[in-house]
């Protein structure tokens, strides 16, 4: 799997140059694209709708961008350690709005 700069250890700059990525990806609307972001053995939970891996994230994406036109995520870094990317996320859309907290853990190497 091809690494994605900027990668482990994060120093401040880079772990908001990370989150910055991360927030356009989503932004974009591709589920292709926001997938290639997670590992092929990523797990979410959204509510009550769990997800695992690359093909159900994709899915789950484009279920969710199909009802949500006007999706936008604003994602701002919370904290840092060399791995993680606590991050604090703002979502708006005409039909909902809410505030969340996500941890990614970048792993290099994992398929």
């Amino acid at each position: 799997m091809a690494t994605r700069p900027p990668v482990p250890p994060f120093v401040r700059a880079t772990a908001i140059q990370k989150v910055r990525l991360a927030e356009d990806a989503w932004n974009s609307r591709d589920p292709e694209k926001v997938s290639l972001a997670y590992t092929l053995d990523s797990r979410w939970r959204n509510r009550s709708e769990f997800t695992n891996g690359r093909a159900e994230i994709v899915a789950f994406l484009t279920r969710k961008w199909s009802k949500e036109l006007d999706y936008r995520l604003i994602k701002e870094l919370w904290a840092l350690t060399k791995t993680a990317l606590p991050c604090v996320l703002h979502t708006s859309g005409m039909m909902t709005q809410g505030i969340g907290i996500a941890r990614t853990e970048t792993r290099i190497g994992v398929r």
